[in-house]
C-alpha cells in the first residue's frame, strides 16, 4: 500500500476558515476521490502542532494499490480536474503546498 499526501502550509484567510473547509468537503475530496486508482482518501484539520509545523493547516491523504497506479493516476486527465479543485479555493489562504509519497510499513 502506498500514500500520495498534500500537505498544506501557511494561513486561511481570517473569516474564511468555514467557506474554506465547506469547499474542501464539496469540491477538493470528490476530485481527489476520483483520481484514477484511488482507493480512499482521508482529511485531517490540524487542531495542533509542535513547530515548524504550526502552520499545517490541512493534510491530505490518498491511497494507491502501487506505486505505478500513483504514476498512472498523476498522468491521468482526473488529476487536471483535482489540480482546478485546489486552484478554485486557492483565494482563501495564503500558502502553498507539497506532496509526499509513503510506503506503509
Amino acid at each position: 500500500m502506498f500514500t500520495r499526501s498534500a500537505i498544506f502550509c501557511g494561513r486561511i484567510h481570517a473569516g474564511m476558515e468555514d467557506a474554506f473547509f465547506e469547499a474542501v468537503r464539496t469540491r477538493l475530496l470528490p476530485a481527489w476521490q476520483q483520481m484514477l486508482h484511488a482507493q480512499e482518501v482521508r482529511l485531517y484539520r490540524p487542531l495542533e502542532a509542535e513547530a515548524p509545523a504550526a502552520d499545517v493547516f490541512l493534510v491530505q491523504e490518498i491511497d494507491y494499490p502501487s506505486r505505478a497506479a500513483i504514476a498512472a493516476a498523476l498522468a491521468s486527465d482526473r488529476r487536471l480536474a483535482a489540480m482546478e479543485a485546489v486552484a478554485s479555493v486557492q483565494h482563501m489562504y495564503q500558502g502553498s503546498h507539497h506532496h509526499i509519497i509513503y510506503e506503509r510499513l
